[in-house]
């Protein structure tokens, strides 16, 4: 699916963790209001400030099917999305709106664990104030905390680090993203798979993961 976004022509949009996502520079709250309202329905998250809306579009009901052929519901971009992501930046031209695509950003906690199973309740619970935990990863509906996902690791003692952040960046921004953290004193520990993501260290070793939608 990641082919089929970049390669629908939406200059106005990036792909970061799992929706779409774009910044539409309104110049006034009374202006992103009305951009809002034109707008209406079937965006996931719309976030209004003085100066610009920032809009989240991503399907709950999205189908996956694994490499055994069984079949998965989850967030993920459809052609739905696409569709409305369209319409979106059609209203905003009309409206006299620019885009401001490269200024998006998605944050996301990381952590190493054997048995998710054990410490997802926890999680969940002073995440988002429920125990619910279906295996996944741990998502605030309201959007006011970052997700956060278990990376499955071998049994080890502590102490580790076992917490990093993701930063989803767009993906035409994470060389520059990556090249200001090495100038402010940090060093790559990892790229074998950039740029799907790259690993940064602060001069304390603690670590980042410069991540985009490529090569996923």
């Amino acid at each position: 699916m990641t082919e089929a976004i970049l390669d629908a022509g939406l200059d106005d949009w990036r792909k970061l963790a799992q929706g779409l996502h774009g910044r539409f520079l309104t110049g006034s709250f009374a202006d992103g209001l009305r951009f809002v309202e034109a707008v209406g329905e079937g965006c996931a998250e719309m976030r209004l400030t003085g100066a610009f809306v920032e809009v989240k579009l991503v399907s709950d009901d999205a189908v996956y099917r694994d490499d055994d052929g069984d079949e998965h519901v989850l967030s993920w971009v459809t052609q739905r999305d696409l569709d409305l992501a369209r319409r979106i930046s059609s209203i905003a031209a009309s409206m006299g709106f620019t885009a401001d695509p490269t200024a998006v950003r998605q944050l996301e906690l990381a952590l190493d664990t054997v048995d998710a199973a054990v410490i997802g309740p926890f999680w969940a619970a002073v995440l988002t104030g429920s125990t619910t935990y279906d295996g996944g990863d741990v998502v605030d509906p309201t959007g006011r905390v970052p997700n956060l996902w278990f990376q499955g690791t071998e049994s080890h003692e502590t102490p580790r680090q076992r917490f990093h952040l993701d930063l989803w960046v767009p993906h035409d921004v994470a060389d520059d993203r990556i090249a200001a953290g090495v100038a402010a004193g940090g060093r790559i520990t990892y790229d074998q798979e950039a740029p799907a993501f790259t690993v940064l260290a602060d001069p304390d070793g603690n670590k980042v993961c410069i991540c985009t939608c490529l090569d996923r």
